[in-house]
């Protein structure tokens, strides 16, 4: 076993009842909120490079802490190199503060021969307290999976399972062009997933009530309520309110809107 894989996890973490908040806002509006606190360059990858699939929609966003595997499918030898890496790796998803995400690394990604997921590891690791999983290899058994109340975003589906030993655990990822830590705030949903470090957490809920407020007060209300008004109004009003949410931005976390 390599020695990032005897490292202690992490302790972090935000009260509960902000990750349930968290929860009922959408991705996208989780990054409008994140890079206001971070003041990241807008097109820093914070989020996914490449197009996820979200198997189960209908469940809504998941919110979790990265708990983190690499598998390699194709190859029979894992399994025989270390008879004992299933357990091993359990033992430290068990003991990783949650809840908690799966983000797994096919190494065949680029020629998928089976999967990890299914059945039986969805039931597993939702009883460890895990959520569900981020993966660019496949999950199998969706409507089982969906019933076990684990949520997949994935590359595909698959048949078979083939050789999934676990080869590495509890270290850097890259999944879909973005490197995931373990203990990573992550929030993601039909659009996708984001990537939140420890260091960013703390301001994050205040920071994406604050946006969806904003646009909620200025912007949308200004485009929708155009009955009885001429396209100049309408226009003229658009432009008040984005001054007013810009304003509001500048205001609250010294930079610049979007608009």
């Amino acid at each position: 076993m390599q020695e990032q894989n005897k490292q202690e996890s992490h302790h972090f973490g935000l009260e509960h009842s902000d990750l349930i908040q968290l929860k009922r806002w959408n991705t996208p509006t989780i990054y409008n909120g994140w890079e206001q606190i971070t003041g990241q360059n807008r097109t820093k990858d914070a989020f996914n490079l490449e197009e996820t699939r979200d198997f189960m929609p209908q469940m809504g966003p998941m919110i979790g802490y990265a708990v983190t595997l690499t598998i390699e499918p194709s190859n029979p030898q894992h399994k025989i190199l270390n008879p004992n890496a299933y357990m091993e790796y359990l033992h430290y998803v068990a003991h990783s503060p949650g809840p908690k995400i799966v983000v797994v690394k096919d190494l065949d990604k680029s020629q998928i021969v089976g999967s990890f997921w299914g059945e039986v590891n969805s039931n597993v690791h939702k009883s460890l307290g895990c959520i569900g999983t981020i993966t660019d290899g496949a999950i199998r058994d969706l409507d089982e999976m969906t019933n076990a109340g684990f949520k997949a975003l994935a590359k595909r589906l698959c048949v078979g399972h083939a050789y999934p030993a676990c080869v590495n655990w509890n270290c850097e990822v890259e999944v879909f062009g973005r490197k995931v830590q373990p203990g990573d705030l992550i929030h993601a949903d039909k659009h996708g997933f984001i990537v939140i470090a420890p260091d960013e957490q703390s301001r994050l809920l205040e920071a994406v009530r604050f946006m969806d407020a904003n646009e909620c007060n200025t912007i949308i209300p200004a485009a929708r309520d155009a009955v009885g008004h001429t396209k100049d109004e309408i226009l003229e009003s658009i432009h008040h309110s984005s001054k007013a949410f810009n304003q509001n931005i500048k205001e609250k976390f010294n930079r610049s809107g979007e608009f």
